[in-house]
């Protein structure tokens, strides 16, 4: 058995990981991996073998937000790096296997291109972009989302279009509510879960006596690094809340820890040891500590986050937990990428303009019981349960079985 994994961003190679890895322990398929974003580190990381081209474009992968960055794009070599990718998804193809793409229409193109039998794990797009269980969700123009209400689904008709050639084995959403809807357009889809919520465990005992919130920047520098500023501007904000807090920031694998000490320093914060910061004295004194690569137990520990990420804040509010997020400069994290995770999310993100309302904004939580009960059954609902990589690879041993 053969399986090429195509995937297209950090956050998806990461959930591609996640099901290869369930693959890898129930089978002795041969698993390899084309990373159409990045350069693969992750994979690598794995043991997943990378084969093709692979390199970091200026966009990060978000030229769908804006059109600059395509250009950017272009003149850093994309079109030569898209072309010698898809010859080495044909090559692959040339002997018996399954193609399993990951993320949007990028990846799942790449894959009926092949000629292969393929499977599609949908992260990108969801209903909930649209709509939620009580109808269409309001909007600022007629225009707006105008192709999608009128054909019914969140997935144009292009994409199911290749979600319904016969070499689509299986279609598996992020959620139920767009599971449902595209079996309504004969999709072959599954609503096994979103292996975005596994891997979250964290078995620790730690307790503070006050409130934790996560800080969540991204993971793409530089703009993680305005992220970081932005957010220690918000706390700064904080100090009228008048309560005992402490700060845990998730920082990504690679990001570089000087620069973000080196804001710290510039916000008055004070390195007391490695990775953990303090502003303040005797009774306001507040704790800050930089968690690299230990991203479960940073949001598992936390009751509220910070958060200007996509998949990262998905995982939180998955917890049952509500985030405030901030509209950066981008590329990712930009007012129009704000507003869309508002609609993904629901009740579960609350959009904070600027850095000055936090303080505000974190206060009409604590005050609001209530919310925050609808705010946990939200999250856990437009997230699902664990387990989902583990069910997704079943069903990807059994499309193997029967190639």
């Amino acid at each position: 058995m053969r399986l090429l994994c195509l995937s297209n961003g950090h956050g998806e190679d990461t959930i591609a990981i996640r099901i290869l890895q369930a693959l890898q322990q129930k089978s002795n398929c041969s698993i390899e991996a084309l990373p159409i974003v990045g350069e693969g580190h992750a994979f690598r990381n794995a043991n997943i073998p990378v084969i093709g081209s692979v390199k970091v474009m200026p966009s990060g992968g978000f030229i769908y937000m804006d059109n600059k960055q395509l250009v950017r794009d272009i003149q850093g070599g994309l079109v030569k790096l898209t072309l010698g990718q898809i010859k080495a998804i044909k090559n692959w193809a040339k002997e018996d296997g399954l193609i399993l793409a990951v993320g949007d229409i990028v990846p799942m193109l790449f894959a009926w291109v092949s000629g292969a039998p393929f499977a599609f794990v949908g992260t990108a797009k969801s209903e909930y972009y649209i709509r939620d269980e009580k109808g269409w969700l309001p909007r600022k123009s007629w225009w707006d989302d105008r192709l999608e209400r009128s054909t019914g689904c969140i997935f144009q008709p292009w994409d199911r279009w290749l979600m319904t050639r016969p070499h689509c084995k299986a279609v598996f959403p992020r959620d139920r509510i767009t599971a449902q809807t595209l079996k309504r357009f004969d999709v072959p889809a599954f609503d096994l879960g979103n292996p975005m919520m596994d891997g979250l465990e964290w078995s620790g005992s730690e307790t503070f006596d006050g409130l934790t919130i996560a800080l969540i920047p991204g993971s793409r520098p530089p703009e993680c690094f305005a992220n970081w500023e932005l957010m220690l501007q918000s706390i700064d904000h904080m100090s009228d809340l008048k309560r005992p807090m402490q700060f845990l920031s998730a920082i990504a694998p690679g990001i570089d820890l000087d620069q973000l000490h080196q804001l710290l320093v510039s916000y008055r914060w004070r390195s007391i040891d490695s990775n953990t910061y303090v502003n303040g004295y005797g009774e306001n004194q507040t704790t800050l500590k930089l968690m690299p690569g230990q991203f479960a137990e940073c949001i598992q520990r936390s009751e509220i986050a910070i958060a200007m990420a996509g998949t990262a804040t998905e995982q939180f509010i998955g917890l049952g937990k509500p985030a405030l997020i901030i509209p950066g400069a981008g590329p990712q994290f930009t007012p129009a990428f704000a507003e869309a995770q508002t609609r993904l999310l629901g009740a579960s993100v609350t959009l904070v303009p600027n850095p000055s309302q936090m303080s505000a904004a974190v206060r009409s939580l604590l005050e609001n019981p209530d919310r925050i009960q609808i705010i946990a059954d939200n999250g856990r609902r437009r997230m699902g349960e664990p387990g989902a990589a583990d069910r997704i690879s079943d069903r990807l041993i059994e499309i193997l079985h029967a190639l």
